[in-house]
């Protein structure tokens, strides 16, 4: 038996399977090993399989063997294994150190890099792999890379002729399942005489 993958976030007694065995007896239905932890229980007469507890996806996947006994011959039985896998949520969205950023930057400066903003995501493999962009601000004035988190200006800034001030909202985005979630940080940029 390999049932459908159990969110990490299952409460106890979540139904996981349904053992059943060909027999024309009735039968007992145990757990017999594999389920070191305990998180499965298994109702002695149907077959039916729950969770016992909260799960801990480190913990998985959990292989674990059903033995289906002759109600009335003890040494009549069968054993059947079952895999129980867990999904691993995506819990957290990304976090900027600081949800706002003050850079000075001198009028005249060629494209350059301005600062590199690092997002933390607690959440592990593709739940936690970041990439980065920009929501709103000032057009092609900005860009960031993906990957690095490095934001650029793209051209020299006039301090007389242009704003001196610019707010530019970037975001870290997750590649989690079920749905991606999204930190934001603002930096305001200051063009400098």
């Amino acid at each position: 038996y390999h049932p459908a993958p159990l969110s990490e976030q299952s409460p106890p007694d979540t139904f996981v399977v349904e053992v059943r065995a060909l027999y024309k007896l009735p039968v007992d239905y145990s757990i017999t090993s594999g389920d070191e932890k305990g998180y499965f229980i298994i109702h002695p007469s149907n077959g039916v399989v729950r969770t016992s507890k909260n799960l801990k996806l480190e913990d998985f996947p959990v292989n674990f063997k059903v033995r289906a006994t002759d109600s009335s011959n003890a040494a009549i039985f069968n054993e059947v294994e079952v895999k129980v896998e867990v999904i691993d949520e995506n819990n957290f969205p990304p976090v900027f150190p600081s949800s706002l950023l003050e850079e000075r930057l001198p009028e005249h400066s060629p494209a350059t890099q301005i600062v590199q903003l690092k997002a933390q995501d607690n959440d592990t493999g593709r739940n936690g792999f970041l990439t980065y962009g920009i929501l709103s601000g000032q057009g092609l004035k900005f860009r960031i890379n993906e990957t690095t988190g490095i934001l650029y200006s793209t051209a020299p800034f006039d301090y007389e002729e242009e704003p001196t001030e610019y707010q530019v909202v970037v975001y870290a985005e997750d590649d989690g399942i079920p749905e991606k979630k999204r930190g934001y940080c603002t930096v305001v940029i200051k063009i400098t005489d």
